[in-house]
């Protein structure tokens, strides 16, 4: 009989927004039950902190002292989900741990998320994978995205083609052919990475809730072609992007509301390039990440891409916690030895497994 693994997953994405936790069932093929879900928002100290690694301002002993913080950060998010859904930790079988990335340089074969799997599996007393991207980039993948191989999982049953497409600090395409096929994913650009720095820069607050700031912009046509202007959006796939790949230069100088609408733009415009590339065209754009909240972003890609583009939570998918989701199954696959990568979403060799297994100490 194949067993059936209880998985919890933590994933801290490229925006800064904090912690997602989620449990699920799954014997790693397939989801046959779906747990609570939690979001813990960083405190503003530590994103602060996080913010400074990410501008490489910070000394050693200071991003030691990040990563455990952060750690225990994700142990009290284990801690919270566990207690609030009334789940019992030794019922629990592994936990999927991303950690938060600071660095993501796969052209020169190193990726690096802040992240420690050991204190965090001692912590909750629950076994814990992590570090699952490095395997891949030492292969030669670009370790990312690695969300698709648990959008196949969701999607057996969706009419094909179909792309899933993740508005978060950067923007990334799943492309399902057929349900039995191998999926096709890449970075598309920037998402709401650099719209919420430029709001943020501007003290207008930490997004562009409801797109409420770029709607009452104009596109700055001139900055816009500027961005685009990058042989990164023309490159053939797979392929990935670092958070600070990309800077907001094109737009300093405009209104807060002109830069946002210049920036919601260059989102829209790259996803369109990207889908572009794809081998046959989708018939249907399912989106996830905190982009789909903001309708602005919604509306112009509907406009620019001219097929169905629906929330993911339109085919009963919890958008909030999908990454999260997707953690819990790929540590699962890992303890399995089946694949979290293929060499069309991350430019690997081969089919390949990946992740560093911690196991409590009794």
């Amino acid at each position: 009989m194949t067993k059936t693994w209880r998985a919890i997953g933590l994933m801290s994405g490229t925006s800064l927004d904090g912690i997602d936790a989620a449990l699920i069932e799954t014997d790693g093929v397939r989801v046959s039950a779906f747990g609570p879900t939690a979001t813990t928002p960083y405190a503003p100290e530590l994103r602060s902190r996080i913010k400074t690694v990410l501008r490489a301002e910070a000394r050693t002993d200071e991003i030691t002292a990040l990563e455990r913080d952060l750690t225990d950060a994700n142990a009290a998010a284990v801690h919270a989900l566990l207690t609030d859904g009334g789940i019992a930790a030794d019922t629990v079988d592994v936990i999927g741990y991303h950690g938060q990335t600071i660095n993501h340089r796969p052209d020169l074969g190193w990726t690096w998320q802040l992240g420690d799997g050991p204190r965090l599996a001692g912590a909750v007393g629950i076994d814990c994978v992590h570090d699952l991207r490095g395997a891949d980039v030492a292969a030669g993948g670009q370790g990312a995205p690695l969300a698709p191989v648990y959008h196949r999982a969701l999607s057996a049953d969706l009419d094909m083609p179909v792309c899933v497409l993740n508005l978060g600090g950067v923007a990334n395409v799943t492309f399902l052919e057929a349900a039995d096929a191998d999926p096709v994913a890449f970075d598309t650009g920037p998402a709401s990475a650099m719209l919420d720095d430029w709001i943020s820069e501007h003290d207008a607050g930490d997004c562009d809730r409801d797109g409420a700031i770029s709607v009452a912009g104009t596109v700055d046509d001139a900055a816009l072609a500027r961005m685009l202007d990058h042989p990164y959006f023309t490159a053939p796939y797979p392929k990935s992007l670092d958070r600070n790949d990309f800077d907001a230069g094109p737009v300093a100088g405009l209104s807060l509301e002109d830069g946002a609408a210049t920036l919601a733009r260059f989102t829209i415009d790259t996803v369109a390039m990207g889908i572009g590339l794809l081998p046959v065209r989708p018939n249907r754009v399912l989106v996830t990440g905190g982009g789909r909240h903001n309708p602005t972003l919604m509306r112009g890609l509907a406009r620019k891409l001219g097929i169905q583009v629906d929330a993911v939570e339109d085919v009963g998918w919890n958008g909030d916690a999908l990454e999260a989701q997707a953690f819990a199954f790929m540590a699962v696959r890992s303890r399995l030895g089946l694949p979290i990568s293929f060499p069309g979403t991350t430019g690997a060799p081969r089919a390949m497994t990946g992740g560093r297994f911690a196991q409590v100490l009794v």
